[in-house]
């Protein structure tokens, strides 16, 4: 792991699963964790798709830090995912096994309070809020374990490239196409208290039908709001469409230049 890293990578098991010292949160970081659950709360009625609203609605869990293992129990009886605890990022090799089998890692620290409005690497927060209640719809979650499986084989044929690019169009920064409009249902969305109106009110990005190999070439930003965004129909079809083997698609669209995320193609679906 590199060092720039956060976390208490000591105590990680091979697998970099860690215990969540649950009664080592102190009170302030809980009252953070409200506030925080507090502002997005405001938003997601207008903006989240509706899986994702009903799931939250269910978890009664934004008075304090969630406990891992309460969060499990209900998990494995909705969908067969258990959570695990995680010290922060995680390499790709882990990741994929976890998603594959299953279990879903969620860093066990908070941001600081001067990090309320932006945070580089996903915190407890992010995790739960933004990733959490999805795996509460048996789809979307068997498309993550499906995701997971596919990461390992991208790992084995050199496409990871190409692979996390579909995971950050879709699992981070995807919308939906619902009767009521676009809704966001990526986890970098539902829990950005800037982001998620921007990315559907807002008239500077471009978004775009679900395309599958577009979204596989197409790079992206890191360190700002997206210029670029897909919308799925709805997780029926996510599940679909990723369900062929990639072994030709990474095959042929290896000899292709990538797209910068602000390019246009001649294949282009703009969603309006």
């Amino acid at each position: 792991m590199g060092a720039p890293l956060r976390g208490d990578y000591s105590k990680a098991a091979a697998d970099y699963t860690v215990e969540q010292d649950w009664s080592a949160y102190r009170p302030d970081e809980h009252a953070l964790f409200r506030r925080l659950f507090e502002r997005q709360s405001k938003l997601v009625p207008r903006y989240a798709c509706r899986e994702w609203i009903e799931a939250i609605g269910a978890l009664d869990a934004g008075g304090e830090i969630p406990r891992f293992d309460a969060l499990t129990k209900r998990l494995r009886r909705a969908t067969g995912w258990e959570i695990v605890a995680v010290p922060g990022l995680i390499p790709d090799q882990p990741f994929f096994s976890h998603l594959a089998a299953k279990r879903f890692p969620v860093t066990v620290w908070l941001r600081k309070p001067e990090e309320f409005d932006y945070i580089v690497e996903p915190d407890v927060f992010h995790d739960f809020f933004g990733h959490v209640p999805l795996l509460f719809d048996q789809v979307y979650a068997d498309h993550l374990c499906e995701y997971g499986k596919g990461g390992l084989k991208a790992l084995k044929l050199d496409a990871l490239k190409m692979l996390a690019r579909l995971y950050w169009y879709t699992i981070e920064f995807g919308l939906m196409r619902t009767p009521e409009g676009l809704r966001a249902y990526g986890a970098g969305l539902l829990s950005s208290g800037g982001e998620l109106a921007y990315c559907v009110d807002d008239p500077r990005p471009r978004r775009l039908a679900f395309d599958l190999e577009r979204m596989l070439r197409t790079d992206y930003k890191i360190d700002s709001f997206q210029t670029l965004y897909f919308a799925i129909d709805s997780f029926a079809q996510l599940m679909r469409e990723t369900a062929p083997d990639f072994t030709p698609i990474y095959a042929r669209l290896r000899t292709l230049p990538a797209f910068p995320p602000d390019a246009s193609a001649q294949s282009d679906r703009v969603v309006r």
